[in-house]
């Protein structure tokens, strides 16, 4: 049964040893993501065929985004982590082969109305596109919605992976996908654009395959014995399905708002859908390295937590005010550094072949508006995890309702009609369209901030910690600039150079700052390379 192939129960587990699995599975994905976007910038720089690919893509990933990191973390795994905790191993497996069955019989129904009616899909979501770039579109959708149920069963392993402190496996799976569309990009490269965006399609197809089978074998050594019966009369398995159907819709709401920044995105000038699929491929690494990875170990910690409600509450509260310290300390200075030098990083990237050094500046501007709200879109998946964690998932479906109501009002403002006012091309409105994204997503955390103090208890403040956070952070961005301004700016270094020396150089000031000014984080950080050391040693 389960817990004879893992033993370690989760109060002995290492501490931070999740968090660190997850940060190293994802960073292997995301570098190998960025290698993506890059080729696929290269080959189609920001092209309609480019617009077309971005819009595509991001139907697989809302299916991702909506079943790994939401509905099925937070209905399953509390469910599922507390019986295991409990030495239900039986009933656990019994839980796990039911959700499986019903999530591939939902997952067939999703991969047979995208298909049938993939072009009503993307008329609804790109209103922008010209007809020909929506029949470019919907032919992409056609050949990737499949794999859309194949991610979702990814989802499962993801969901079974964890709870089993099996974090490695589950966050690396995803570089299979990457590495299914660069070879299908490398391919067609000497083709036609429009054919080099199907080429890609069909690998984001296989890479799906790919990413759900490599898991595979390591989740049914963990759930042996496990049957296809979908147990609907189960209690436990009644409890993720109704649990389940909030968190859908609380996820669903914030991919509704994703949708909309791309539904005005085609609004705008061509190349704004493509411009704001590279910001978001940016801005999601220090989120996943860091956000998730934290977050993703947290909640099967959290939802095993046991003891009366006020014992429980003190250990959720100590939990939480450690995972917010641990995700601030490294997500502030991502924000700063996005502010201070996105246009390094983005010509470091993606400068080449068809991607311009005047795409390189738009797409440092995109990147400033989004640098803005990257703490609250992080800390707040740690929040909503928290609610996840006491199978609350009807409050932060409430607060997300509101996020999308403030970030759609604003997006309009700020990326349809500022550029008008004031007087500027249109392609610059993307720029607003991550700012307002940014504005929601701090209205969001003060609501769910709000919510769990009444829910567990008063919470610490967290305010002093990001002053002195940004403080550093900003310290940090003066050294950096003054290396650029007095060295680099005059030597004419290749840009990928130029990009890792001024990182490298961002990172120890951020560093030696906040050990000078006694951030806790910074002296911990500083233990574990010199305990490893040690170790290696």
């Amino acid at each position: 049964m389960a817990a004879t192939d893992d033993p370690t129960p989760a109060s002995v587990a290492p501490r931070g040893s999740g968090a660190v699995l997850v940060a190293a599975g994802t960073l292997i994905s995301r570098v190998l993501g960025f290698a993506r976007d890059a080729v696929i910038a290269h080959v189609l720089g920001t092209s309609i065929a480019a617009d077309a690919l971005r819009a595509a893509l991001r139907i697989p990933n809302l299916m991702q985004n909506l079943f790994g990191e939401g509905a099925l973390s937070a209905s399953f795994i509390p469910v599922y982590a507390r019986l295991r905790t409990e030495r239900q191993d039986d009933e656990a497996v019994r839980v796990a082969g039911a959700v499986f069955t019903l999530l591939a019989l939902l997952s067939s129904v999703l991969v047979l109305i995208g298909v049938t009616w993939s072009a009503e899909l993307v008329a609804l979501l790109t209103p922008g596109f010209t007809a020909p770039t929506r029949a470019i579109t919907t032919s992409l959708v056609r050949i990737m919605f499949p794999g859309v149920g194949l991610l979702v069963l990814s989802a499962w392993c993801l969901g079974v992976l964890n709870s089993h402190r099996r974090f490695f496996l589950s966050y690396v799976s995803p570089a299979m996908w990457n590495l299914a569309i660069i070879a299908a990009v490398l391919f067609g490269q000497r083709t036609t654009l429009d054919d080099a965006a199907r080429l890609v399609a069909w690998g984001a197809l296989v890479g799906s395959a790919l990413q759900f089978l490599v898991q595979l074998p390591a989740v049914l050594a963990l759930v042996r014995g496990m049957t296809l019966d979908p147990a609907l009369s189960d209690p436990h398995v009644r409890t993720v399905a109704r649990n389940f159907g909030p968190a859908l819709m609380s996820r669903g709401v914030l991919q509704i708002s994703s949708f909309v920044d791309l539904q005005f995105a085609t609004m705008l000038a061509a190349g704004s859908v493509a411009a704001l699929g590279l910001a978001q491929s940016i801005t999601l690494l220090p989120v996943t390295l860091f956000g998730t990875a934290i977050t993703a170990a947290a909640l099967p910690a959290m939802s095993s937590v046991s003891g009366d409600g006020d014992a429980r509450s003190a250990a959720l509260r100590q939990r939480l005010d450690a995972n917010q310290r641990r995700i601030a300390y490294f997500i502030v200075p991502s924000a700063a550094a996005f502010l201070a030098i996105g246009d390094a990083i983005a010509a470091a990237l993606y400068r080449s072949g068809r991607f311009t050094a005047a795409d390189t500046t738009w797409l440092w501007a995109i990147l400033a508006g989004a640098s803005l709200g990257l703490l609250a879109s992080t800390l707040a998946r740690l929040y909503s995890s928290a609610f996840f964690a006491v199978q609350d998932t009807s409050t932060p479906l409430r607060f997300a309702l509101v996020r999308v109501v403030v970030g759609m009002a604003l997006a309009y403002v700020l990326g349809i009609r500022a550029p008008g006012w004031l007087g500027i091309p249109t392609h610059w409105g993307a720029a607003g369209l991550t700012l307002a994204a940014g504005i929601a997503g701090w209205t969001e955390f003060a609501l769910l901030r709000g919510g769990l103090r009444r829910r567990i208890g008063a919470l610490t403040p967290v305010l002093p910690l990001l002053l002195r956070l940004w403080g550093s952070a900003l310290g940090a961005a003066l050294v950096t600039w003054a290396v650029r301004l007095s060295w680099l700016g005059r030597s004419g270094v290749p840009r990928r150079f130029e990009a890792l020396v001024l990182l490298a150089v961002f990172a120890l000031s951020y560093g030696a700052i906040t050990l000078a000014v006694g951030i806790p984080e910074a002296k911990a950080l500083v233990a574990r390379v010199q305990r490893r050391r040690g170790i290696v040693r």
